[in-house]
């Protein structure tokens, strides 16, 4: 029996079936006054709130994709952790850390490729900002978020010779010089008449 009551705690559904199959008592009338405005199905943690709120900012279409950079935060504050924990005078540990920091800053994720203290602050939202659709926005390719991800989505962008079309698609800080239209987009063509750059092979 005891078992059985250890498998319902563990489920969710059981375990509240069970908290109101023992109730003996209905709520006392001030208990009710306090529980009247409470939805125990809408709560949200503090941690949720943040998410939604990246989420929203970022435009970010699958969550899976935020869960991913939240694993990857925590592999970079782990590997950095245990970086750290060397010798000063072992010279792996210089190697470590600078290959590091070098690694994170190609990818755009710090500001700077000094400072290892850097590798601990590293969030879900220094992901989301190497993100394509907000590197666009940053390079004044469009007004918002929204709207450069429909742009991504349609095909009218591209990263070096290739086309990308997934707004997931991480910039790297290398990479960003060589974020443009594809010479099919009808943007592109519009982009180059107004700096009156289009010539007669564009028109083609």
């Amino acid at each position: 029996m005891q078992s059985v009551l250890l498998f319902d705690f563990f489920h969710p559904f059981a375990f509240l079936s069970l908290c109101f199959a023992t109730m003996v008592r209905a709520f006392k009338h001030h208990e009710a006054k306090l529980l009247k405005k409470v939805d125990f199905l809408q709560w949200k943690s503090e941690n949720n709130l943040r998410e939604v709120k990246v989420l929203r900012k970022y435009h970010i279409q699958r969550r899976e994709d935020y869960t991913k950079y939240n694993k990857l935060c925590g592999i970079i504050r782990s590997l950095a952790s245990k970086i750290s924990l060397l010798d000063d005078r072992d010279p792996h540990k210089a190697h470590t850390s600078s290959a590091l920091l070098d690694k994170l800053y190609r990818m755009g994720l710090i500001v700077t490729a000094k400072g290892f203290h850097q590798c601990e602050a590293v969030t879900a939202s220094a992901f989301c900002r190497r993100r394509l659709p907000v590197v666009m926005v940053r390079l004044k390719m469009a007004e918002n978020v929204r709207e450069a991800v429909q742009l991504v989505e349609q095909g009218h962008v591209r990263v070096g010779p290739d086309a990308v079309n997934d707004p997931a698609f991480l910039v790297t800080r290398p990479m960003e010089d060589f974020v443009t239209w594809v010479d099919t987009s009808k943007i592109r063509r519009h982009v180059l008449k107004y700096n009156d750059k289009l010539d007669d092979f564009d028109l083609l």
